[in-house]
């Protein structure tokens, strides 16, 4: 029974650690006024057929601090690639010259800055939520080890190594909300 309590601990630190990168992503795909080649990362492309992410059919570089310039590997991909960014909640305009698209990123008003805080702060609480949900479904198995014969004391003490996971990483989460909303009310 030890050996599948620490499984069920394993899994659970494993997923926490999956949720915490899954977060991390979607804070890093939100633009902080320097453009980031990045900020094209969730974006697809069909690309004969198949939804293709972006950074795969073109070359994405920053040109600088507010221009991105996207190169497609193929001409025939550059308005797909362009209709893709007009269609997506960048709330960019991209130019099109028929050989490259080049998106200038105006600087972020205030209103703007307060949107994205939101925008943060409700995928921080998705994120906690998550974690709180492999807490729920770790100690949900546990409670099943318990019905098969484990200890009511090795439950215990495995419920209470789940919470201090719990608190940890909601913890990290809290971290990542802080320095996101930082870089995003700085000027």
């Amino acid at each position: 029974m030890e050996e599948e309590i620490k499984m069920y601990l394993d899994d659970a630190r494993d997923s926490m650690g999956k949720a915490l990168e899954h977060i991390n992503r979607e804070l890093q795909r939100i633009r902080a006024g320097k453009v980031m080649p990045n900020m094209l990362d969730g974006l697809k492309v069909d690309y004969y057929g198949i939804d293709t992410p972006v950074s795969q059919t073109a070359s994405v570089t920053s040109g600088d601090a507010r221009t991105l310039i996207i190169k497609p590997f193929e001409r025939t991909l550059i308005n797909k690639i362009e209709k893709a960014i007009r269609d997506s909640d960048l709330g960019v305009n991209p130019q099109n010259d028929g050989e490259i698209i080049r998106i200038t990123v105006p600087p972020l008003t205030e209103e703007r800055r307060k949107a994205l805080v939101k925008q943060v702060k409700q995928e921080g609480e998705n994120g906690k939520v998550s974690i709180r949900n492999i807490r729920k479904d770790t100690n949900s198995g546990l409670k099943d080890l318990q019905k098969e014969g484990a200890s009511e004391d090795a439950i215990k003490v495995a419920e209470e190594k789940v919470q201090k996971m719990t608190d940890e990483f909601i913890a990290k989460v809290e971290d990542l909300l802080a320095k996101k909303e930082t870089e995003l009310m700085t000027v």
